[in-house]
């Protein structure tokens, strides 16, 4: 192979704003570290400001204008149920609900086998209690603890009795629950792994540390801004996960980047400040260039209009933006301080073997190899990932729902409410209609009563659609019904519940009374969400697409390269996309791996992983691209500088990319199944975009473009 020239050495080189920050923090590093600690310090202290609540998102659809009315109306519309079966069932009824009934304070709206039609609340040998918490917040809590305390004293009272709770506060409770618990085990398994594979991959415990520190500072910077910029733009509590594990992975990248280089400009025999200059025009860029993508492809979770994406788009933002400042600022300052003493502390075996930053032989062979032959390598890859993503093509978008997110024993309010849909179905996650005055009117009392038994007519000539019991609840100057709906929370028939629900029963029941009224609950809550995230994902996409488009090009000013690299990308996420299809709505793998059938993949799976897997990915192929436009500008022959370019930056992508598969296969091991797709989704994709997509797919495309790749780059 012919040697490649070195690339500080090429007339073309400039140095660029990044590199001159980057000079700057490492002839300043004392106060480049300095400030660096002290940013980090002021966003994390930030966030404890005493600014007031947290913004609360706003629900898309007509389940937001009906949580939006709760809210208005005084906002305690909870609604619990308690199960009843086994021996001693009425005895166990009867001492529940005498014990509710001593606590008018707490509990109101008591329906049970006891209450007029108690038939409704009988099923099979089974009974059902229903019951209303009172408010409001002094006083909520409170009430609650009664509650609880009212169940488990009627539960050992009737040891042979199943009593079994769940509702919308204990429901709510086990998704919180569910929340904190895979983020304390996301922190504990990502770390010790990440430490292990960084520890392989340099073996040096301070060069292995580095990234860490830099991954560590951005990530509690950026949940210390949230915090602060959480009081005006609402953060849901379930992206935090996320927010942390792409900020561990963006983290670890550009420190990858940089020590590579760093190690690999040294072992060339160029002293430490000329070896971190051409990492900081080199390396630097790309980061730059890798993060801004990022950013970019966040930011079109904006245009869905949906608060808690907004939310999420926000902290992802945040955490790679301080990845790329720290990048660019303290981890120069870093290695200008270190100097030769970043491999200290080596390892036994990997430290010695690990010091080298030689290309890799293996992808030198296999890029060899596909330039020579480009369009029958390319094209047999391509074949095999296009095949990956059939399985695409009848994919079902499932809206997401607490009974079916937790695994059988994740929770005791989600097995309870799994085991109350048996007997009484929808009671447990019932659509909630908020029906209100109209304009300058109140609610007439005799007229809410007869358009509530119009309700219930209309849901016995719903053809089960619409379910028994059916139960008030007064708020304030709004009434809230609670209508069991037909099928599993979500799904179709859920939906075509909800549907009649909305389009006929209600209209039908209280056309004459002057109302308002809108629905919400666990199946018109994520139904409507996946409504506007649907109608939305195109525009989504093809903002996407135009900017990445527009940001490849400026980078490497070139028109093919930024089609390529679109065209490659889609690809290995159309693959990603079709395993998911394939495991989750196909029920493959269920014994090998553990995962349920769930029927289809959560909603909002594919668009948030085709934006942050569009956004990381870029993260390697700029760096591979950096790398061969270097030996094709300094003036090595086009194959060699493809072949050269692949090898020299496979040891840092497949360490990148072995990395983040660890830290993203975390997500598998959490008890959501929203998590679980998202991890194998996530590790699949970036496995296959840094093999088949940086290694095959990537070169042959380069190879049968020729020049024609790199446009003006050339002159």
């Amino acid at each position: 192979m012919t040697a490649d020239p070195r690339p500080h050495d090429a007339p073309h080189t400039r140095r660029g704003v990044v590199a001159a920050i980057a000079d700057w923090s490492a002839r300043h590093r004392a106060f480049a570290i300095g400030g660096w600690l002290a940013l980090v310090a002021l966003a994390v202290l930030s966030g404890a400001l005493p600014l007031g609540e947290q913004a609360s998102a706003t629900d898309p659809g007509e389940a937001g204008v009906a949580e939006n009315r709760i809210d208005a109306a005084g906002g305690y519309a909870v609604r619990e149920n308690v199960l009843i079966t086994g021996p001693g069932t009425a005895a166990a009824v009867a001492d529940l609900v005498t014990a509710l009934e001593a606590a008018p304070d707490a509990v109101a709206d008591i329906g049970s086998p006891l209450s007029d039609h108690g038939e409704r609340w009988q099923s099979g040998g089974a009974a059902l209690v229903t019951f209303t918490i009172l408010g409001p917040d002094a006083a909520y809590d409170a009430n609650n603890a009664a509650v609880l305390a009212a169940v488990a004293d009627v539960r050992a009272e009737h040891p042979g009795t199943e009593l079994l709770q769940a509702g919308d506060a204990t429901l709510s409770g086990a998704v919180d629950a569910g929340i904190k618990d895979d983020m304390r085990r996301a922190e504990t398994t990502s770390l010790p792994l990440t430490v292990l594979v960084l520890l392989a991959v340099f073996g040096s415990l301070l060069a292995a540390g580095l990234p860490l520190l830099l991954a560590a500072t951005s990530v509690a910077g950026a949940f210390g801004l949230l915090a602060l910029l959480g009081h005006w733009v609402p953060f849901n509590g379930a992206g935090s996960a996320i927010v942390l594990l792409v900020g561990m992975a963006v983290g670890i990248d550009y420190s990858l980047f940089y020590l590579r280089r760093f190690r690999e400009e040294r072992a060339a025999g160029h002293d430490p400040a000329t070896a971190l200059r051409t990492t900081a025009r080199t390396s630097g860029h790309v980061v730059a260039a890798s993060g801004l993508t990022v950013i970019v492809c966040m930011a079109g979770l904006l245009i869905t209009g949906i608060d808690v994406l907004k939310g999420l788009a926000l902290g992802t933002a945040l955490v790679v933006a301080l990845a790329v400042i720290g990048s660019v600022t303290f981890l120069p300052a870093l290695l200008a301080l270190l100097r030769h003493r970043v491999d200290a502390a080596r390892l036994p075996w990997l430290g010695k073997r690990r010091i080298q930053a030689a290309p890799s032989r293996f992808w030198a062979r296999t890029a060899a190899a596909v330039v020579r032959r480009p369009l029958i390598t390319g094209g047999l890859a391509a074949v095999f990932l296009l095949i990956a993503a059939t399985p695409v093509i009848g994919l079902r978008l499932q809206d997401a729902a607490v009974t079916a997110s937790l695994p059988p024993g994740a929770s005791t309010a989600v097995d309870a409410a799994r085991t109350m849909h048996d007997h009484f179905p929808g009671a447990a996650t019932s659509a909630r209609v908020v029906i209100t005055p109209g304009a300058g009117d109140t609610l007439d009392q005799a007229e809410l009563d007869t358009a509530v038994a119009a309700l219930h007519d209309q849901a016995a000539a719903s053809d089960g659609r619409l379910l028994e019991p059916i139960t008030t609840t007064a708020l304030g100057d709004a009434l809230v019904i609670r209508v069991p709906l037909a099928g599993d929370t979500t799904g179709p028939e859920a939906d075509a519940a909800l549907a009649h629900l909305r389009d006929h029963a209600l209209p039908n029941a209280f056309a004459r009374t002057g109302t308002e009224h809108a629905v919400t609950g666990k199946t018109a809550l994520p139904h409507d969400f996946t409504e506007q995230l649907t109608a939305r994902t195109p525009y989504v996409i093809a903002f996407i697409l135009l900017l990445a488009f527009a940001l490849l090009a400026v980078t490497f000013r070139s028109w093919a390269i930024p089609l390529a690299s679109i065209a490659l990308n889609l690809l290995s996420i159309g693959a990603a996309c079709g395993a998911l299809a394939w495991v989750f709505q196909g029920g493959h793998l269920e014994t090998l791996l553990g995962f349920t059938s769930y029927g289809g993949v959560v909603s909002w799976i594919p668009l948030f992983m085709f934006i942050i897997l569009f956004g990381l990915s870029m993260d390697y192929h700029i760096f591979v691209l950096s790398r061969v436009a270097e030996r094709r500008l300094a003036g090595a022959p086009r194959h060699d500088a493809i072949t050269g370019g692949i090898a020299a930056s496979a040891g840092v992508v497949s360490s990148a990319a072995l990395i983040m598969t660890g830290v993203f296969s975390v997500f598998v091991t959490l008890s959501a199944i929203e998590y679980k797709m998202l991890g194998l989704g996530m590790a699949l994709a970036i496995l296959i975009d840094a093999t088949i997509v940086r290694g095959v797919l990537l070169p042959a495309a380069l190879a049968l473009m020729g020049d024609r790749a790199w446009g003006r780059a050339r002159q």
